[in-house]
């Protein structure tokens, strides 16, 4: 069985495209979901093992979790949807026509650049952990 969860709501992202910039997490929210993941790994049975994206706002959870004795494992194919140019940009900095350009063509258009939605799906379902369970940090996107 694995157990999928979503990295801690990151500082100053408000108003803001974020793929794969790496925002930062508060080491008290990351540190709390660390212990609300190891009390469920616990109930359930899980392996102590935790695959998390490279990003800060999942990778710091796992830091959390290798401290207590899991094995953490960093993967770049759990890495978030990429906008490329937008990435990081106030969406009201980002114009309107692209915008429009990419909600017309959802799931084939790379927004800013970057990566279409059907690329990082493509990406997701190709995922294969090396382990029979434990537990996954992950972004919204991939999660989806």
């Amino acid at each position: 069985m694995w157990s999928v969860w979503r990295h801690p709501r990151p500082l100053g992202i408000e108003g803001r495209c974020i793929g794969q910039c790496n925002v930062q997490v508060p080491a008290r929210r990351a540190k709390r979901l660390a212990r609300r993941v190891q009390q469920h790994a616990r109930r359930h049975g899980l392996t102590q093992v935790v695959y998390t994206s490279p990003l800060q706002r999942c990778a710091a959870v796992g830091r959390y979790l290798r401290r207590w004795g899991w094995r953490h494992v960093v993967d770049p194919t759990l890495l978030e949807l990429s906008f490329g140019a937008w990435d990081g940009q106030c969406w009201d900095d980002i114009s309107r026509d692209d915008i429009d350009q990419w909600c017309q063509q959802f799931a084939s258009y790379p927004p800013g650049g970057g990566e279409a939605l059907q690329t990082l799906l493509a990406r997701a379902a190709a995922w294969r952990p090396s382990q029979g369970d434990g537990v996954v940090i992950g972004h919204a996107g991939w999660m989806l």
